[in-house]
């Protein structure tokens, strides 16, 4: 379906209900739609804004357009959750309104302040030759749920020597003074993040660029998050552009992390090691993070990438969130574990042990469509040993060890309905020992995988048939040893 742009530049109000209906008669015969992820009701989803704790709930935002699987018009659609596992959609929270916003309400982010949640976004405008004009703004949420624009800009424009390419404000306090981090472009096409500071939310000051160790690392910085985790500084943003290195970039877009020494404030400096890619799956993109009311910090992302289609699309709808996750850092690495709460979710668990050589197994116990799974492997001789999810007829997922090349791959092949096959089926990265643990969250049309307790994370999504639930366990040429726990979600 070709798009026009005045189809794609309307607000959700505008929708008819005939529109609506269709909309979601054509969501509801899909078979992929999840079951336990944060999803659109109909319309395509995308970056993850606004994740804070307020007022005794946890508030998650995204970006929305209502439409069809296309990027148009956002919205900001606003869910809540008291314990991270259940959602409850909230609706509409902001749609464009002011014409520093007219072509987008884009994504930002949420601070808590004076018993208000303060929003912060970019606002989005396209002039008559189609120009892009940015701003950052501002909307405050009361404790009862009202949201109130401010009618002009925080930051009216970017600063001298950067491009319109100026998105995704994130603040954080220090002390008496508010920081905003602010995703930009430098007039010669590299990407960077600029620091704002305020007395009070609201008149905010330019103290330059972040310093890094990166002049020229992609094109621009998109969704940066700033925190301190366990007396480390830890910078996350989305860079666009990365050139595909070894097992790494292999995806459009990318997210990752440095971790180092406190962010300097006062000049900017942040001295850091690597950037380290966050996820090594086929969807993940634009996350937030958030502090838990018990001091964890939690991150969400998008588990979707923009450019490319999806299978759903064809239905009227686009995407999912991430599971939230809990960060920590070991011996310098970012981990990322699967929020505890989940452990809400375990229903008729199943177990398994098996001792393979040179074959492939099924377990009459272990199956399903919608479960959490830990399977610890052991490789005694093999060269491969792993795991087949959702397996039917000609349809297959692999998660398994290579020991011949050293690596840990998750193959999406013959996963069932193929997209995005310009960038590849397989994901892998390097491992070198014999011994692997997999916290598997499979849904209806994803999986996440967490490696060793999170030390890497594989998030993708797939669209196999609803019949393909089938789990099978394989080694190939040598034996192996294969321990799995299984709980099935409602």
């Amino acid at each position: 379906m070709e798009w026009s742009q005045e189809a794609r530049y309307r607000t959700y109000e505008s929708m008819t209900t005939e529109e609506r209906l269709k909309l979601e008669g054509s969501v509801s015969a899909s078979p992929w739609r999840q079951r336990y992820h944060i999803q659109p009701m109909y319309g395509l989803l995308n970056d993850p804004n606004g994740f804070v704790w307020f007022n005794g709930r946890y508030h998650l935002f995204y970006q929305w357009f209502p439409f069809g699987a296309v990027h148009g018009m956002k919205h900001w659609f606003h869910t809540e959750s008291s314990n991270l596992v259940e959602w409850e959609n909230k609706g509409v929270a902001m749609k464009p309104e002011y014409t520093f916003e007219s072509h987008g309400i884009y994504s930002g982010s949420g601070f808590v302040h004076k018993n208000s949640l303060y929003l912060f976004y970019t606002g989005n405008k396209r002039d008559e030759e189609w120009n892009r004009h940015s701003s950052q703004c501002l909307a405050i949420m009361n404790s009862s749920g009202k949201i109130t624009k401010r009618d002009e800009p925080i930051i009216k424009r970017q600063p001298n020597g950067y491009t319109e390419h100026f998105r995704d404000p994130k603040v954080w306090q220090v002390e008496d003074e508010f920081y905003m981090v602010v995703g930009a472009q430098r007039e010669n096409v590299t990407g960077c993040i600029l620091l704002y500071q305020s007395p009070d939310l609201i008149a905010w000051s330019l103290l330059g660029e972040i310093e890094t160790n990166e002049m020229d690392f992609g094109y621009m910085w998109e969704c940066p998050d700033y925190f301190t985790l366990q007396t480390h500084g830890i910078l996350l943003c989305s860079p666009q552009g990365l050139k595909l290195a070894g097992d790494s970039y292999h995806n459009i877009y990318h997210s990752g992390v440095w971790v180092g020494k406190p962010l300097n404030v006062e000049n900017g400096h942040f001295d850091h090691g690597d950037f380290q890619e966050l996820d090594a799956g086929f969807d993940f993109y634009a996350p937030q993070t958030t502090l838990s009311p018990d001091g964890r910090r939690l991150l969400v992302g998008w588990m979707g990438l923009p450019e490319i289609e999806y299978p759903t699309d064809s239905e009227g709808w686009a995407h999912c969130l991430t599971i939230p996750r809990e960060l920590s850092i070991k011996d310098g690495i970012l981990y990322q574990q699967p929020v505890r709460e989940l452990k809400e979710k375990r229903k008729n668990e199943a177990r398994t042990t098996m001792n393979l050589s040179d074959e492939v197994r099924i377990s009459s116990e272990l199956s399903g469509d919608c479960f959490e799974m830990i399977g610890e492997i052991e490789v005694v001789s093999a060269k491969r040993a792993g795991l087949k999810l959702r397996v039917g007829k000609g349809e297959k997922t692999l998660l398994y060890l290579n020991m011949e090349t050293q690596k840990v791959v998750l193959d999406r092949t013959n996963a069932g309905v193929a997209f995005g096959q310009a960038y590849g089926s397989i994901r892998q990265k390097h491992y070198s020992k014999n011994k692997i643990r997999f916290h598997i969250f499979m849904d209806t049309s994803s999986i996440e995988v967490f490696v060793n307790d999170g030390e890497m994370v594989f998030t993708s999504r797939l669209f196999p048939r609803k019949e393909s639930q089938g789990i099978q366990f394989f080694a190939e040429e040598g034996t192996a040893k294969i321990d799995v726990v299984q709980w099935k979600y409602d």
